[in-house]
């Protein structure tokens, strides 16, 4: 099965440290991350898609993608 995510948080080290994360659990970048800034909270909003590809298991609505 493939799997997709989508990582968002603020513009903080934390967004980074999910990426990575997310990278070093076999994780692979999908596309160039995107930023969008929220004026009503005064942040910026990153966003970074992940994909990752598991073997021999079968995707259902069910499926926890932060336990892979």
């Amino acid at each position: 099965m493939r799997l997709y995510r989508l990582i968002t948080e603020p513009d903080t080290p934390e967004f980074c440290h999910r990426v990575t994360q997310a990278l070093n659990r076999g994780w692979e970048l999908h596309g160039s991350p995107s930023t969008t800034y929220d004026a009503t909270k005064g942040v910026t909003i990153c966003a970074q898609a992940v994909t990752k590809y598991v073997p021999d298991e079968e995707y259902t609505r069910e499926t926890k993608l932060g336990a892979y």
